[in-house]
């Protein structure tokens, strides 16, 4: 331990990392508020970018090998960053002051927690909770809002089958995409990311708050393990 401490190569090794993601952040973030000063798009598309954007960073983390700590780490940053965006204008193209949905916080949070559960010994559910959380509602959303003609009402918010089905299909190709690179493509594969898929859509309809971030992300990664705990 003492030594690994010590190695100078350790620490320039996991220096590189943090450069290489934060770079991939700083490049999201100049995007969102290139978006957010010209209005190019409405502010919550610029959101969504972000929101899938900043997700990405899950894959990087992968082919670089890191840590759970330093995910860990960053995730707790994240959520304190993200709850004092809600009182101060840090980033206004992902929170707005006085924004009354916890959705960037919940995401920050969610991170951290499938991280430390999942990344040392099975990152694939790690990864799968992530991305279906950030591609999944992400794509949901921005197809919601631009083609979305069929609309329903769950709770007070106002839905489209357009977006629903978005989510559904996302997820189904986040889920099978994930877990089929790590344990193949087979047809018990198949059925996990088609239930887990069903799971997330449902989650994400019924979702108010913002906790869609925290409930389609950790739901999914459960119910995908504990489905090939048994099935696998």
């Amino acid at each position: 331990m003492l030594e690994t401490l010590l190695d100078s190569t350790h620490w320039s090794g996991l220096m590189a990392q943090v450069v290489l993601v934060g770079a991939w952040l700083g490049v999201v973030g100049v995007i969102s508020e290139s978006l957010y000063l010209t209005k190019s798009v409405s502010v919550e598309i610029t959101r969504k970018i972000v929101h899938i954007g900043a997700g990405n960073v899950i894959l990087l983390a992968w082919w670089l090998h890191t840590p759970a700590w330093m995910g860990i780490a960053a995730s707790l940053l994240f959520s304190l960053v993200a709850l004092l965006s809600y009182w101060l204008p840090i980033l206004p193209g992902i929170n707005s002051v006085g924004r009354t949905s916890l959705g960037t916080f919940f995401y920050a949070v969610s991170i951290g927690l499938l991280t430390a559960t999942f990344w040392e010994g099975s990152p694939e559910f790690t990864m799968l909770g992530i991305l279906t959380m950030t591609w999944g509602d992400g794509m949901a959303a921005i197809i919601g809002q631009s083609l979305g003609r069929h609309r329903y009402t769950v709770w007070d918010m106002t839905k489209s089958w357009e977006g629903t089905s978005t989510m559904l299909l996302v997820s189904f190709g986040v889920s099978l995409g994930v877990l089929s690179i790590v344990h193949g493509l087979t047809p018990t594969i198949a059925a996990i990311a088609l239930l887990t898929a069903l799971t997330a859509t449902f989650l994400e309809s019924f979702a108010r708050w913002g906790l869609d971030n925290l409930t389609v992300p950790l739901g999914s990664a459960f119910l995908a393990y504990g489905l090939w705990q048994w099935w696998g």
